[in-house]
Protein backbone atom coordinates (compact mmCIF):
# COMPACT_ATOMS: atom_id res chain seq x y z
CA UNK A 1 0.00 0.00 0.00
CA UNK A 2 2.78 2.46 0.93
CA UNK A 3 4.88 1.69 -2.19
CA UNK A 4 1.87 2.05 -4.50
CA UNK A 5 0.97 5.46 -3.04
CA UNK A 6 4.51 6.84 -3.31
CA UNK A 7 5.16 5.38 -6.76
CA UNK A 8 1.96 6.97 -8.07
CA UNK A 9 2.93 10.36 -6.66
CA UNK A 10 6.44 10.18 -8.14
CA UNK A 11 5.03 9.05 -11.50
CA UNK A 12 2.90 12.19 -11.68
CA UNK A 13 5.84 14.38 -10.67
CA UNK A 14 8.14 12.81 -13.28
CA UNK A 15 5.52 13.14 -16.02
CA UNK A 16 4.98 16.79 -15.13
CA UNK A 17 8.73 17.48 -15.18
CA UNK A 18 9.42 15.85 -18.55
CA UNK A 19 6.32 16.92 -20.46
CA UNK A 20 5.62 20.42 -19.06
CA UNK A 21 4.80 22.67 -22.07
CA UNK A 22 6.96 25.66 -21.06
CA UNK A 23 7.80 27.34 -24.36
CA UNK A 24 8.93 30.71 -22.96
CA UNK A 25 12.34 30.92 -21.30
CA UNK A 26 12.29 32.17 -17.67
CA UNK A 27 15.68 33.53 -16.60
CA UNK A 28 14.63 34.05 -12.96
CA UNK A 29 15.85 30.58 -11.95
CA UNK A 30 12.67 28.80 -10.84
CA UNK A 31 12.70 24.98 -10.63
CA UNK A 32 10.60 22.09 -9.26
CA UNK A 33 11.35 18.49 -8.35
CA UNK A 34 10.55 15.40 -6.35
CA UNK A 35 12.46 12.67 -4.46
CA UNK A 36 11.58 9.21 -3.15
CA UNK A 37 13.62 6.88 -0.96
CA UNK A 38 13.93 5.05 2.34
CA UNK A 39 13.27 6.72 5.70
CA UNK A 40 14.55 5.46 9.03
CA UNK A 41 13.38 6.63 12.48
CA UNK A 42 15.09 6.53 15.87
CA UNK A 43 12.57 4.92 18.25
CA UNK A 44 13.23 5.65 21.93
CA UNK A 45 12.77 2.12 23.34
CA UNK A 46 14.25 3.14 26.71
CA UNK A 47 11.64 5.89 27.20
CA UNK A 48 8.79 3.52 26.27
CA UNK A 49 10.13 0.95 28.76
CA UNK A 50 10.34 3.58 31.52
CA UNK A 51 6.79 4.74 30.78
CA UNK A 52 5.45 1.18 31.05
CA UNK A 53 7.43 0.59 34.25
CA UNK A 54 5.93 3.76 35.73
CA UNK A 55 2.48 2.24 35.13
CA UNK A 56 3.44 -1.02 36.83
CA UNK A 57 4.43 -3.06 33.72
CA UNK A 58 7.75 -4.79 33.09
CA UNK A 59 8.79 -4.96 29.42
CA UNK A 60 9.68 -8.49 28.32
CA UNK A 61 10.45 -7.77 24.66
CA UNK A 62 10.34 -4.85 22.23
CA UNK A 63 10.19 -4.99 18.42
CA UNK A 64 10.56 -1.88 16.27
CA UNK A 65 9.31 -1.07 12.78
CA UNK A 66 11.64 1.88 12.13
CA UNK A 67 11.88 1.90 8.30
CA UNK A 68 9.44 3.03 5.64
CA UNK A 69 9.24 4.70 2.22
CA UNK A 70 9.39 8.50 2.27
CA UNK A 71 9.04 11.15 -0.40
CA UNK A 72 9.04 14.89 -0.92
CA UNK A 73 8.05 17.41 -3.60
CA UNK A 74 9.53 20.89 -3.74
CA UNK A 75 9.91 24.15 -5.64
CA UNK A 76 12.92 26.45 -5.51
CA UNK A 77 14.50 29.64 -6.78
CA UNK A 78 18.15 29.65 -7.90
CA UNK A 79 19.65 33.11 -7.28
CA UNK A 80 23.01 32.09 -8.81
CA UNK A 81 25.00 28.89 -9.29
CA UNK A 82 25.92 28.84 -5.59
CA UNK A 83 22.72 29.66 -3.70
CA UNK A 84 19.00 28.76 -3.77
CA UNK A 85 15.90 28.71 -1.56
CA UNK A 86 13.56 25.69 -1.59
CA UNK A 87 10.14 25.03 -0.05
CA UNK A 88 7.96 21.95 -0.23
CA UNK A 89 6.01 19.10 1.31
CA UNK A 90 7.43 15.86 2.77
CA UNK A 91 5.93 12.54 3.92
CA UNK A 92 8.42 10.47 5.96
CA UNK A 93 6.12 7.44 6.38
CA UNK A 94 4.84 5.47 9.38
CA UNK A 95 6.90 3.88 12.15
CA UNK A 96 5.90 1.70 15.08
CA UNK A 97 6.75 -0.63 17.94
CA UNK A 98 5.24 -3.56 19.83
CA UNK A 99 6.07 -4.26 23.49
CA UNK A 100 5.07 -7.36 25.47
CA UNK A 101 4.74 -6.88 29.22
CA UNK A 102 4.33 -8.46 32.63
CA UNK A 103 1.55 -8.43 33.87
CA UNK A 104 0.48 -10.10 30.65
CA UNK A 105 -0.33 -7.69 27.84
CA UNK A 106 1.00 -5.87 24.78
CA UNK A 107 1.32 -2.23 23.80
CA UNK A 108 1.43 -1.37 20.08
CA UNK A 109 2.04 2.13 18.78
CA UNK A 110 2.79 3.83 15.49
CA UNK A 111 3.45 7.37 14.29
CA UNK A 112 2.83 8.89 10.84
CA UNK A 113 4.92 12.00 10.07
CA UNK A 114 4.51 14.57 7.29
CA UNK A 115 4.88 18.33 6.97
CA UNK A 116 6.25 21.32 5.08
CA UNK A 117 9.73 22.84 4.94
CA UNK A 118 11.68 25.94 3.90
CA UNK A 119 15.41 25.40 3.20
CA UNK A 120 18.52 27.38 2.31
CA UNK A 121 20.59 25.41 -0.22
CA UNK A 122 24.27 26.02 -1.05
CA UNK A 123 25.86 24.52 -4.21
CA UNK A 124 29.51 23.68 -4.89
CA UNK A 125 30.14 23.12 -8.65
CA UNK A 126 32.65 20.31 -9.27
CA UNK A 127 32.43 20.01 -13.05
CA UNK A 128 30.22 21.62 -15.68
CA UNK A 129 27.47 19.03 -15.04
CA UNK A 130 28.28 17.72 -11.58
CA UNK A 131 27.90 19.54 -8.24
CA UNK A 132 27.58 18.91 -4.50
CA UNK A 133 25.16 20.73 -2.25
CA UNK A 134 24.18 21.11 1.39
CA UNK A 135 20.97 22.34 2.98
CA UNK A 136 19.62 23.58 6.30
CA UNK A 137 16.08 24.62 6.97
CA UNK A 138 12.99 24.91 9.14
CA UNK A 139 10.13 22.39 9.13
CA UNK A 140 6.62 22.23 10.51
CA UNK A 141 5.74 18.57 11.01
CA UNK A 142 2.47 16.83 11.87
CA UNK A 143 2.87 13.64 13.95
CA UNK A 144 -0.25 11.45 14.22
CA UNK A 145 0.10 8.68 16.83
CA UNK A 146 -1.99 5.56 17.32
CA UNK A 147 -1.79 3.26 20.38
CA UNK A 148 -3.55 -0.02 21.18
CA UNK A 149 -3.21 -2.31 24.19
CA UNK A 150 -4.15 -5.91 24.88
CA UNK A 151 -4.41 -7.94 28.06
CA UNK A 152 -3.88 -5.78 31.14
CA UNK A 153 -2.38 -2.88 29.15
CA UNK A 154 -4.94 -0.07 28.86
CA UNK A 155 -4.45 2.94 26.57
CA UNK A 156 -6.04 6.13 27.90
CA UNK A 157 -5.47 8.31 24.80
CA UNK A 158 -5.33 6.08 21.68
CA UNK A 159 -4.97 8.77 18.98
CA UNK A 160 -2.89 11.79 20.05
CA UNK A 161 -1.46 14.16 17.42
CA UNK A 162 0.92 17.12 17.46
CA UNK A 163 2.09 19.85 15.12
CA UNK A 164 5.57 21.18 15.86
CA UNK A 165 8.25 23.43 14.37
CA UNK A 166 11.81 22.13 14.23
CA UNK A 167 14.83 21.92 11.91
CA UNK A 168 16.35 19.72 9.22
CA UNK A 169 19.71 19.41 7.42
CA UNK A 170 21.14 17.42 4.54
CA UNK A 171 23.85 16.79 1.94
CA UNK A 172 23.61 15.65 -1.67
CA UNK A 173 24.98 15.36 -5.20
CA UNK A 174 23.37 16.68 -8.40
CA UNK A 175 24.01 15.77 -12.03
CA UNK A 176 22.66 17.88 -14.91
CA UNK A 177 21.61 15.92 -17.99
CA UNK A 178 21.10 19.27 -19.73
CA UNK A 179 20.28 22.84 -18.73
CA UNK A 180 16.68 21.90 -17.90
CA UNK A 181 16.73 18.41 -16.35
CA UNK A 182 18.90 17.03 -13.57
CA UNK A 183 19.04 14.18 -11.06
CA UNK A 184 19.72 14.32 -7.33
CA UNK A 185 20.94 11.86 -4.70
CA UNK A 186 20.71 13.15 -1.13
CA UNK A 187 20.58 12.27 2.57
CA UNK A 188 18.58 14.39 5.04
CA UNK A 189 17.90 14.39 8.75
CA UNK A 190 14.59 15.70 10.14
CA UNK A 191 14.24 16.56 13.84
CA UNK A 192 10.76 15.42 14.95
CA UNK A 193 8.76 15.75 18.19
CA UNK A 194 5.87 13.29 18.33
CA UNK A 195 2.54 13.60 20.16
CA UNK A 196 3.66 11.99 23.45
CA UNK A 197 6.88 13.91 24.08
CA UNK A 198 9.38 11.71 22.22
CA UNK A 199 12.10 13.71 20.48
CA UNK A 200 14.23 12.05 17.81
CA UNK A 201 15.56 12.06 14.28
CA UNK A 202 14.17 10.60 11.06
CA UNK A 203 16.67 10.11 8.22
CA UNK A 204 15.64 10.09 4.56
CA UNK A 205 17.98 8.81 1.81
CA UNK A 206 16.37 9.53 -1.56
CA UNK A 207 16.85 10.01 -5.29
CA UNK A 208 14.87 12.35 -7.53
CA UNK A 209 14.58 14.64 -10.55
CA UNK A 210 14.85 18.43 -10.88
CA UNK A 211 13.37 20.49 -13.70
CA UNK A 212 14.51 24.09 -14.19
CA UNK A 213 12.28 26.48 -16.09
CA UNK A 214 13.95 28.60 -18.76
CA UNK A 215 16.79 26.24 -19.65
CA UNK A 216 18.46 27.28 -22.90
CA UNK A 217 17.47 25.39 -26.05
CA UNK A 218 19.11 25.38 -29.49
CA UNK A 219 17.21 27.68 -31.82
CA UNK A 220 17.67 28.54 -35.52
CA UNK A 221 19.34 31.86 -36.27
CA UNK A 222 16.68 34.58 -36.51
CA UNK A 223 16.06 36.26 -39.86
CA UNK A 224 17.19 39.91 -40.08
CA UNK A 225 14.46 42.30 -39.09
CA UNK A 226 14.02 45.85 -38.12
CA UNK A 227 15.00 46.78 -34.62
CA UNK A 228 12.12 46.78 -32.21
CA UNK A 229 11.86 48.37 -28.81
CA UNK A 230 12.74 45.95 -26.05
CA UNK A 231 9.85 45.56 -23.59
CA UNK A 232 10.75 45.98 -19.95
CA UNK A 233 9.40 43.21 -17.76
CA UNK A 234 9.20 43.96 -14.04
CA UNK A 235 9.16 40.76 -11.98
CA UNK A 236 6.96 40.70 -8.93
CA UNK A 237 8.85 40.26 -5.69
CA UNK A 238 8.29 36.84 -4.07
CA UNK A 239 5.82 36.89 -1.21
CA UNK A 240 7.42 36.78 2.25
CA UNK A 241 7.46 33.35 3.86
CA UNK A 242 5.63 33.00 7.19
CA UNK A 243 7.82 32.63 10.25
CA UNK A 244 7.70 29.09 11.70
CA UNK A 245 5.60 28.77 14.84
CA UNK A 246 7.52 27.28 17.76
CA UNK A 247 5.28 25.28 20.07
CA UNK A 248 6.66 24.76 23.56
CA UNK A 249 5.41 21.48 25.08
CA UNK A 250 3.97 21.71 28.63
CA UNK A 251 6.27 20.55 31.47
CA UNK A 252 5.83 16.94 32.50
CA UNK A 253 4.90 15.87 36.03
CA UNK A 254 6.03 12.58 37.58
CA UNK A 255 5.44 12.12 41.29
CA UNK A 256 5.55 9.04 43.51
CA UNK A 257 4.48 9.14 47.19
CA UNK A 258 4.43 6.32 49.74
CA UNK A 259 2.00 6.37 52.71
CA UNK A 260 2.46 3.95 55.62
CA UNK A 261 -0.54 1.71 56.10
CA UNK A 262 -0.62 2.62 59.82
CA UNK A 263 -1.09 6.31 58.94
CA UNK A 264 -4.06 5.59 56.66
CA UNK A 265 -5.84 2.57 58.15
CA UNK A 266 -6.49 0.76 61.38
CA UNK A 267 -4.88 -2.63 61.97
CA UNK A 268 -6.19 -5.17 59.44
CA UNK A 269 -8.68 -2.52 58.15
CA UNK A 270 -9.26 -0.94 54.73
CA UNK A 271 -11.31 2.14 55.65
CA UNK A 272 -9.35 5.43 55.52
CA UNK A 273 -9.03 7.05 58.96
CA UNK A 274 -9.45 10.83 59.49
CA UNK A 275 -5.67 11.22 59.93
CA UNK A 276 -5.18 9.40 56.63
CA UNK A 277 -7.67 11.66 54.86
CA UNK A 278 -5.67 14.71 55.96
CA UNK A 279 -2.48 13.21 54.46
CA UNK A 280 -4.30 12.44 51.19
CA UNK A 281 -5.76 15.98 51.10
CA UNK A 282 -2.25 17.47 51.35
CA UNK A 283 -1.07 15.20 48.55
CA UNK A 284 -4.06 16.14 46.33
CA UNK A 285 -3.45 19.87 46.87
CA UNK A 286 0.07 19.49 45.45
CA UNK A 287 -1.45 18.14 42.20
CA UNK A 288 -3.79 21.08 41.50
CA UNK A 289 -3.55 22.28 37.89
CA UNK A 290 -2.19 18.93 36.64
CA UNK A 291 -3.53 17.37 33.42
CA UNK A 292 -3.44 13.74 34.57
CA UNK A 293 -2.15 10.98 32.31
CA UNK A 294 -1.96 7.88 34.53
CA UNK A 295 -2.37 7.51 38.33
CA UNK A 296 -1.46 4.13 39.83
CA UNK A 297 -2.37 3.23 43.44
CA UNK A 298 -0.62 0.11 44.79
CA UNK A 299 -1.35 -1.46 48.18
CA UNK A 300 1.41 -3.49 49.89
CA UNK A 301 1.29 -5.83 52.89
CA UNK A 302 4.16 -7.43 54.81
CA UNK A 303 5.10 -11.09 54.41
CA UNK A 304 3.10 -12.20 57.48
CA UNK A 305 -0.16 -13.98 56.74
CA UNK A 306 -1.69 -15.97 53.90
CA UNK A 307 -1.06 -14.91 50.30
CA UNK A 308 -4.73 -14.70 49.19
CA UNK A 309 -5.77 -12.72 52.26
CA UNK A 310 -2.88 -10.25 51.90
CA UNK A 311 -3.63 -9.63 48.22
CA UNK A 312 -7.32 -8.94 48.95
CA UNK A 313 -6.50 -6.62 51.88
CA UNK A 314 -3.93 -4.61 49.92
CA UNK A 315 -6.33 -4.37 46.93
CA UNK A 316 -9.15 -3.09 49.19
CA UNK A 317 -6.83 -0.48 50.68
CA UNK A 318 -5.76 0.72 47.20
CA UNK A 319 -9.45 0.96 46.18
CA UNK A 320 -10.23 3.00 49.35
CA UNK A 321 -7.47 5.50 48.50
CA UNK A 322 -8.74 5.73 44.92
CA UNK A 323 -12.34 6.34 46.08
CA UNK A 324 -11.21 9.11 48.42
CA UNK A 325 -9.12 10.87 45.74
CA UNK A 326 -12.07 10.72 43.32
CA UNK A 327 -14.50 12.06 45.94
CA UNK A 328 -12.35 14.75 47.62
CA UNK A 329 -9.98 15.90 44.84
CA UNK A 330 -12.32 15.49 41.85
CA UNK A 331 -9.86 13.26 39.94
CA UNK A 332 -11.67 11.27 37.20
CA UNK A 333 -12.04 7.64 38.25
CA UNK A 334 -10.98 6.46 34.80
CA UNK A 335 -7.53 8.03 35.32
CA UNK A 336 -6.77 5.86 38.41
CA UNK A 337 -5.77 2.18 38.34
CA UNK A 338 -5.31 0.04 41.47
CA UNK A 339 -3.54 -3.17 42.36
CA UNK A 340 -2.61 -5.16 45.47
CA UNK A 341 0.72 -6.80 46.40
CA UNK A 342 1.27 -9.48 49.07
CA UNK A 343 4.67 -8.45 50.40
CA UNK A 344 6.64 -9.47 47.29
CA UNK A 345 8.16 -5.95 47.05
CA UNK A 346 9.37 -5.24 50.62
CA UNK A 347 11.11 -2.03 51.67
CA UNK A 348 13.02 -3.82 54.44
CA UNK A 349 16.30 -5.49 53.47
CA UNK A 350 16.77 -9.30 53.43
CA UNK A 351 17.75 -10.53 56.89
CA UNK A 352 16.75 -7.26 58.57
CA UNK A 353 13.58 -8.70 60.16
CA UNK A 354 14.40 -12.25 61.24
CA UNK A 355 12.01 -15.01 62.17
CA UNK A 356 8.66 -16.35 60.99
CA UNK A 357 6.78 -16.50 64.28
CA UNK A 358 4.40 -13.57 64.62
CA UNK A 359 5.71 -11.43 67.50
CA UNK A 360 5.33 -7.74 68.31
CA UNK A 361 9.02 -7.26 67.50
CA UNK A 362 8.61 -8.84 64.04
CA UNK A 363 5.40 -6.87 63.33
CA UNK A 364 7.12 -3.57 64.29
CA UNK A 365 10.19 -4.43 62.19
CA UNK A 366 8.06 -5.10 59.09
CA UNK A 367 6.07 -1.84 59.50
CA UNK A 368 7.77 -0.09 56.48
CA UNK A 369 6.57 -2.91 54.19
CA UNK A 370 2.90 -2.16 54.97
CA UNK A 371 2.22 0.85 52.77
CA UNK A 372 0.21 2.39 49.91
CA UNK A 373 2.12 3.95 46.98
CA UNK A 374 0.56 6.56 44.66
CA UNK A 375 2.36 7.32 41.37
CA UNK A 376 1.20 10.19 39.13
CA UNK A 377 2.27 11.14 35.58
CA UNK A 378 0.89 14.03 33.52
CA UNK A 379 1.53 17.61 32.40
CA UNK A 380 1.16 20.91 34.23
Amino acid sequence: MKSTRVSGAMGLVTLALISSPFSVADDLGWYVGGNVGQSKATIDDARITRSLLGSGFTTNSMTDDNRDTGYKVFAGYLFNKYFAVEGGYFDLGTFGFTSTTTPAGTLHGNTKVDGVNLDLVGFLPITEKFSAFGRIGAIYSDAKDSFTGTGLVTVLNPNPSKGDANYKAGLGLQYAFNESLGMRLEAERYRINDAVGNRGDIDLVSVGLVYRFGGKKAEPAPAPRAAEPVPVVVAAAPEPKPEPVVVTPPPTVHKKVSFTADSLFGFDKSRVRPEGKQALDRFASELKGTEFGVITVTGHTDRIGKHDYNVKLSKRRAESVKDYLVESAGIPAGKITTKGMDGSEPVTKPGECKGKKVTKKLVDCLQPDRRVEVEVSGTK
